[in-house]
């Protein structure tokens, strides 16, 4: 019998970055209508606020282990520019997705897709007030 071999391979040099969690954050046109799409509409509970001479500016939102910020625009960069645009965000729950679905169609969220089977899941996508899309799926038994 020789030598074991590994079981694992070397790290590559220079190390590639591994992280522990991502949180995104949208610069919104009006913090307090995507705060009440994502806390009423989806779920999402505000973890941390921030107020500026009683002005709402931002929220950090969580639902379960995950994070997403949300910050007023202060429009220094034009009042019409896009947003949205070329992203989207994908989350996976164990909770029923119709149930999430049906939360946020009571509550008037534009739905773009589904619910119905997407790839190796069962979800649907919705948009939020600023064009965010956010695709709620759970994985396929």
């Amino acid at each position: 019998m020789g030598n074991p071999q590994p079981t694992h391979s070397r790290r590559q040099l220079p190390e590639s970055l591994r992280l522990r969690s991502i949180t995104p954050s949208f610069t919104v046109n009006d913090v307090q209508r995507s705060l009440e799409f994502y806390r009423d509409g989806l779920g999402f509970f505000v973890s941390e606020k921030w107020e500026e001479n009683g002005q709402l500016m931002g929220v950090m939102l969580k639902a379960g282990a995950c994070h997403l910020g949300l910050s007023q625009d202060d429009f220094s960069k034009g009042r019409d520019r896009p947003k949205g645009l070329g992203f989207r965000i994908w989350c996976d729950t164990f909770q029923d997705v119709d149930a999430v679905y049906n939360r946020l169609k009571a509550f008037g969220g534009v739905i773009v897709e589904g619910p119905g089977e997407q790839w190796d899941s069962y979800g649907f996508t919705a948009e939020d007030p600023d064009g965010f899309k956010i695709t709620i799926g759970r994985a396929k038994s």
